[in-house]
């Protein structure tokens, strides 16, 4: 099933796209692998959250799952909007821009992750007031920045911003929201892997991008 490739913000978020319309179409599949890509730096502080708790009840999960997750939603729509200024201006080359800022974004990310420090992760797991607005705003938007240039890229996807960001924010909360609770119960040992998992989804989805523009493939 692909989304509608509307151009704007309208259009109806499970509507097939039409055969011959302009842009590159994005599957639900696609937009929930994009999703938990997006959210694994959330997920690894996350998991540094739930080290640092003390008790790391389900409130403090939600609330820790909130602040990304609305920022992973938020992050998108200012992208996307920036996007849409200068998408129609570069449609015959939006597929390589797509692979290109994918690319880089999941570059970060997969290097990041062979870190054995990082600034965000040491101030999640550093700070005694785990759950203080000041920090948890800092950390949500230091991890939600990526989404940012990927709000960007999904101008030239062509998708219903609004169900898409929604969607990514969901994601992102249910995700972080468990991350604290694995951190409480197994410590720090997964935040890597996290990373390292976000980065390459993030590569394959804009590999997979250029292939199928090329015909390489079809899915």
């Amino acid at each position: 099933m692909r989304l509608i490739c509307a151009k704007g913000a309208g259009g109806s978020f499970f509507v097939p796209c039409p055969e011959k319309n302009g842009g590159i179409n994005m599957g639900l599949a696609e937009l929930f692998i994009l999703a938990v890509g997006l959210s694994m730096d959330a997920f690894a502080v996350s998991i540094c959250k739930g080290v640092c708790l003390k008790k790391a009840s389900l409130g403090q999960s939600a609330i820790v799952g909130a602040y990304f997750g609305i920022f992973q939603a938020l992050m998108p729509i200012i992208g996307y909007f920036l996007g849409t200024g200068f998408a129609d201006k570069i449609e015959r080359y939006d597929h390589w821009v797509a692979f290109v800022l994918l690319l880089i974004l999941g570059g970060k990310m997969f290097i990041e992750s062979f870190k054995k420090e990082d600034v965000e992760r040491d101030a999640a797991c550093n700070d005694r007031d785990e759950l203080k607005f000041t920090k948890m705003l800092v950390l949500a938007i230091a991890t939600s920045i990526d989404a940012l240039a990927v709000g960007i890229t999904l101008a030239f996807l062509k998708v219903n911003i609004w169900a898409a960001a929604s969607f990514i924010g969901v994601t992102t909360f249910i995700i972080s929201a468990a991350g604290v609770k694995i951190g409480h119960v197994f410590g720090e040992k997964y935040t890597n892997k996290a990373e390292l998992a976000g980065g390459l989804i993030l590569m394959g989805i804009g590999v997979k991008i250029v292939l199928e523009h090329l015909g390489v493939i079809n899915f």
